[in-house]
């Protein structure tokens, strides 16, 4: 008779095992391309888009290698102190890695990489719990953009329709989102529905480190903000 695949016996102590060699392989992968280019960044993101990153990524490839996961194990790689550092400055780097982050290591010079993330810009459909740009309001009447297939999706979404004679009508103004206030559900399946883009994917440079300098571009930051504990 056939083992049952129900009783089978998971090691826990395999997977957590797993889980730090994955690490490892992360700190020396970025230890060694630390060796092999001639610059770091660190840059933030906003609205992050996988497909839209993966074809920015595969333009800077030759030249560059990008780092994205977890800010700890990033740091950890770099040296988070003089002491531990695994190149003269690179602690500077390691501290401002926080929030949305990653590392970016290459040998493009400095012009081209600064005009290839300042032009880089995506518009794309916001998500649940994006903050609203602008409001965006509908007036009662007819919606001749739907269908009346559609209406009983809409209605769904929380707007106020009906068919009148096989026209999707709203029965009263309707308000699709505030500006400034996050995104509901419903909020961002209709601003789909209507065509509008309210989230921009950016990546903005923070810091750039090579063996000569080691430059802040984010606004608001200083030297101290890096400054050795």
């Amino acid at each position: 008779m056939p083992k049952s695949k129900r009783n089978k016996i998971v090691s826990l102590s395999k997977t957590k095992k797993k889980g730090k060699e994955h690490k490892e392989s992360i700190v020396n992968a970025i230890r060694e391309a630390a060796e092999d280019y001639n610059s770091i960044y660190v840059f933030s993101f906003e609205n992050m888009r996988n497909l839209k990153f993966k074809e920015f990524r595969e333009k800077l490839k030759p030249t560059s290698r990008f780092f994205l996961g977890s800010n700890k194990v990033m740091q950890v790689a770099l040296g988070r102190s003089v002491s531990d550092e695994i190149r003269p400055g690179l602690y500077k780097v390691s501290k401002l890695l926080r929030g949305d982050a990653g590392l970016f290591l290459t040998n493009t010079p400095r012009d081209e990489v600064e005009s290839c993330f300042n032009k880089f810009e995506e518009n794309d459909f916001a998500r649940t719990g994006t903050i609203a740009t602008e409001k965006v309001e509908l007036l009662e009447g007819p919606l001749d953009q739907f269908t009346h297939e559609m209406e009983p999706f809409l209605r769904k979404q929380g707007m106020p329709v009906r068919l009148n004679k096989g026209v999707v009508e709203l029965v009263s103004d309707f308000v699709v989102c505030e500006e400034g206030k996050p995104l509901s559900p419903e909020s961002a399946r209709i601003l789909r529905l209507l065509g509008i883009k309210m989230a921009t994917f950016r990546l903005n440079l923070i810091c750039r480190w090579s063996p000569e300098d080691f430059e802040l571009y984010k606004e608001g930051l200083d030297e101290s903000d890096v400054e050795c504990a």
